[in-house]
């Protein structure tokens, strides 16, 4: 079943007036007609709708069911994510959105091999919410996570210590210990920050500052993952956790 992310003041009573790029998918790609139906998520909540009528430019689609269907964790994780070359941030992009993730902060390292200029800073921050759209429709989520503005590591550690707690995987540390220790501390409710490295991953002083802000080194391994790969997995290893031990709580 398909899913569009309803823009501001679409819904009018019990339908939404679907315009722009989604009438365009709805009508001319997808050719869907009166009668057919695909969930609308909005403000968090996924609504089973039903095309009713095609209104010059608008798909007007009726809501069947209210609060269809919760893909939503009952744990909020953002990736503080360290930037890396190439296209890798597309890809660390879609896969933590089909994961669960609630936001994504692109963060500048001191291992970093890709240094933004400020004028290229808006642009790929809007495609990467483009990219986030799109694995949110796929997956069916009821949210479009959000790229938030990119940061440097310490305003990134900064940002982090607002949250309930801060996971930073790091060359087998403790074995998987730390790694149980810290996952059996989460519980619904809590926002989590996830601090992955660049392909050179993090230098010493790094580690000690994210210590002194209070995070939780952990392993995911033995072997030495790429940056893409490290995210993929901790992110995996934390909604995993989550889903077995919280049963849909909120």
């Amino acid at each position: 079943m398909f899913n569009f992310f309803a823009s501001d003041n679409s819904r009018q009573g019990n339908c939404y007036y679907l315009t722009g790029a989604d009438f365009n998918h709805i009508k001319n790609v997808l050719r869907m007609r009166e009668g057919d139906t695909f969930l609308v998520s909005d403000n968090g909540k996924s609504h089973l709708c039903e095309i009713i009528r095609f209104d010059g430019e608008s798909a007007v689609t009726e809501i069947i069911e209210e609060n269809y269907q919760n893909t939503e964790l009952p744990v909020k994780l953002y990736l503080f994510q360290g930037l890396p070359k190439s296209d890798k941030m597309e890809l660390i992009i879609q896969k933590a959105v089909e994961l669960g993730v609630y936001a994504i902060v692109p963060t500048e390292m001191n291992r970093c091999v890709v240094k933004l200029e400020e004028k290229k800073k808006k642009s790929k921050l809007e495609r990467w919410q483009l990219i986030s759209e799109s694995a949110a429709k796929q997956s069916k989520r009821n949210i479009v996570p959000e790229m938030l503005d990119i940061l440097s590591y310490k305003e990134a550690l900064k940002e982090a210590q607002k949250l309930d707690m801060i996971i930073l995987p790091y060359e087998s540390k403790d074995g998987m210990e730390s790694t149980k220790a810290a996952l059996n501390k989460i519980k619904p409710g809590m926002s989590i920050g996830i601090f992955i490295g660049p392909e050179g991953g993090f230098d010493d002083k790094e580690i000690n500052e994210a210590i002194e802000f209070g995070a939780e080194i952990i392993s995911l391994g033995k072997r030495i993952l790429r940056t893409e790969t490290a995210a993929i997995t901790a992110l995996s290893m934390c909604m995993l956790h989550i889903e077995m031990n919280t049963d849909g709580e909120s």
